[in-house]
């Protein structure tokens, strides 16, 4: 199996403050059409764990400019408490900036307190319309992901390449204040996502994606 090495930036996935120092990652990639279907269904339900986990969904909420609270430590599912709207800016410059709260600096990496405001050394956001995903079943977000007028436009390795720069994402594993972390870890998502790719990007609902056979 031919492949390739992506050399992935990863700021702030254990940092412990905002001047930290970044590290290089080189994740192997599987070079197109070398994974087959079965392979790349089965790293695309991971790739999907992490999306649909709330450290993750919270935030990709869409038009509705709410983020929302959601997991085990929030009992139910509901809108962010104190009437929060991120706007059209998606940082809050409309109403009340999320950074009022949401700290861009990370002081005690440990949030000794529990559920204090997340804080990581980058400006807290929602994320962009077009990734909007709060509830969306798997195949939803699989078709999403892979449609380049709903993804930013990136190809697959660059979906992975995006994951080295936004410290916001790389908080989603070690997020502090007691709160559960997204599942596996960074650098296996990226290697999912590459495997996903290299399998053509297949989803769940595609007629033909379990039938293909290994290349």
């Amino acid at each position: 199996m031919s492949k390739g090495l992506l050399c992935i930036t990863i700021v702030g996935a254990s940092v412990s403050s905002a001047s930290a120092e970044p590290t290089a990652t080189k994740v192997e990639a599987p070079a197109p059409g070398t994974v087959s279907k079965t392979e790349g269904l089965e790293a695309w339900q991971r790739v999907y764990e992490v999306a649909s986990h709330p450290r993750c969904a919270n935030c990709h909420v869409g038009p509705s400019e709410r983020p929302m609270w959601s997991g085990p430590s929030y009992g139910e599912t509901r809108p962010h408490g104190m009437n929060v709207y991120a706007g059209e800016s998606r940082i809050g410059a409309e109403y009340l900036l999320c950074s009022t709260c949401h700290v861009t600096s990370n002081g005690e990496r440990g949030n000794p307190i529990p559920h204090a405001a997340p804080r990581v050394a980058g400006a807290w956001r929602l994320a962009p319309k077009e990734a909007d995903w709060f509830g969306k079943s798997s195949p939803a977000i699989c078709q999403q992901l892979r449609d380049p007028a709903r993804n930013g436009n990136r190809t697959y390795q660059q979906l992975a390449q995006h994951l080295d720069h936004d410290v916001i994402l790389h908080w989603a594993w070690n997020p502090g204040g007691g709160r559960e972390p997204a599942p596996h870890s960074l650098t296996a998502h990226i290697k999912d996502i590459l495997t996903w790719g290299a399998a053509g990007m297949p989803c769940p609902d595609d007629k033909t994606a379990k039938a293909d056979p290994t290349p």
